[in-house]
């Protein structure tokens, strides 16, 4: 099994594939679980276009795309908060795609592309009912700690130091 990871640009056919793909996944989740639906889908194409991943680009941010076999498989966002900070973002690879090993690639090019940002400290947030990316954050060494920021979906804050 081969995976390749590199910078993807955020406008790009593969990263709004990518985006949709996990936009809807975390949102129909929540609504499953919350309002037992999925999401309207007036409102899922409003929120997909209003995200358009600008901040994931250089000079102070990155989208990073994992191929398996030359195939997008998922994806990684890393955007610097101030000179040390970087928040990873739109950790996602396709349900077909998991067990495979991109999960844990994606996060550490994603903490390579900080440390060359020149983040010395990566954070991030997540809900309750994404347990399967608080197991691989913990897994790779993040650590939970208080809340950050306030977004209203978030329920749960890592940090890992990038030194």
């Amino acid at each position: 099994m081969t995976w390749t990871i590199a910078p993807e640009p955020h406008d790009s056919p593969v990263a709004a594939a990518l985006w949709r793909a996990y936009y809807t996944e975390v949102s129909d989740r929540w609504y499953l679980l919350h309002e037992n639906h999925r999401t309207d889908p007036a409102e899922l194409e409003r929120e997909i276009a209003a995200r358009t991943g600008a901040e994931l680009a250089l000079p102070s941010g990155l989208l990073l795309v994992a191929r398996h076999e030359g195939e997008p498989a998922g994806s990684a966002g890393v955007r610097l908060l101030d000179a040390t900070t970087a928040e990873l973002t739109r950790v996602f690879v396709y349900e077909g795609m998991r067990g495979r090993g991109g999960a844990p690639r994606l996060v550490t090019a994603a903490e390579d592309a900080a440390r060359d940002l020149g983040a010395k400290v990566m954070i991030l947030d997540t809900r309750n009912d994404l347990v399967e990316a608080r197991t691989l954050y913990t897994k790779l060494g993040y650590e939970e700690t208080d809340r950050h920021n306030d977004d209203p979906y978030a329920e749960h804050w890592f940090r890992k130091p990038l030194t």
